[in-house]
């Protein structure tokens, strides 16, 4: 079985004030083989991170089947460097895009779940606008918050909420996960406008397989059919989970995302 090699990646702030960040990483080289088939690169969701049952399940097949596999902690997240309540969409995906540069090798099936399908789709944005398409073989979205902080978060919010962010900069939402509170902030917000993909098209670039559940009270199922809508150039497949919340971790969940991703390769 192949080892996961611990490793960290430094990512420069973009004001070049602040410190470096620190980006821990898991790192599964694959095994020795006469095949060569894409390795998995995992992207979580909103203050999740690389210890999430999802990402340990993807960790289990790639030992058992000697696949390549990257997973990673966002700062702010997890075991990286940062506060969670400094993170914005734009430094995520810096971070996400560091990580692919840094610790992969050839193509790779991006799997992202929730905010993480946005980070996905936003890396492949990145990477096409650099040449490198060649780095994408594949996007397996689990509950995608494309657009999230916008069309699920403050649209939904009311005025005197908004009007808290507004002005204190901050506000912490109850979490239906934990006793502890999301910090809700400006900066997120207006980040988050700057990396808006609903508007035009999206290109993965690559074969996209989604998985959404139908009682998923975070991302309806609605919304991930307008990713569909919007992925007009690319090979799209969507697998709707009638009874699915918005963590898709249940063992019959974690077996459709193994399949998933061995059916792009």
């Amino acid at each position: 079985m192949n080892e996961t090699v611990p490793s960290v990646v430094t990512v420069s702030s973009q004001d070049h004030k602040s410190a470096p960040r620190r980006i821990a990483v898991r790192r599964r080289p694959a095994a020795p083989s006469g095949e060569t088939r894409p390795d998995v690169i995992w992207m979580g969701g909103f203050m999740s991170d690389m210890q999430s049952g999802k990402a340990l399940a993807i960790d289990r097949w790639a030992g058992e089947h000697g696949r390549g596999f990257v997973r990673f902690d966002y700062s702010g997240h997890g075991e990286s460097s940062g506060d969670f309540v400094d993170g914005t969409i734009g430094q995520w995906l810096d971070d996400a895009l560091a990580v692919v540069r840094a610790s992969t090798d050839g193509p790779q099936i991006i799997v992202g779940s929730s905010m993480g399908a946005w980070i996905a789709m936003l890396v492949a944005r990145a990477l096409a606008a650099a040449g490198e398409t060649d780095r994408l073989a594949g996007a397996v979205l689990i509950a995608p918050a494309i657009d999230f902080t916008e069309t699920l978060m403050w649209d939904r919010l009311t005025p005197d909420i908004r009007e808290q962010i507004e002005s204190d900069g901050v506000w912490y939402r109850p979490s239906p996960y934990g006793e502890t509170p999301y910090p809700i902030t400006r900066a997120l917000i207006e980040d988050g406008r700057r990396h808006l993909l609903l508007g035009s098209n999206v290109e993965a670039h690559c074969p996209v397989h989604i998985l959404q559940g139908m009682q998923d009270s975070d991302v309806p199922w609605q919304h991930a059919l307008t990713l569909v809508e919007h992925l007009a150039a690319d090979p799209v497949s969507i697998t709707l989970v009638r009874d699915g919340d918005h963590r898709l971790s249940r063992d019959e969940d974690l077996v459709r995302l193994i399949a998933a991703i061995e059916q792009i390769a």
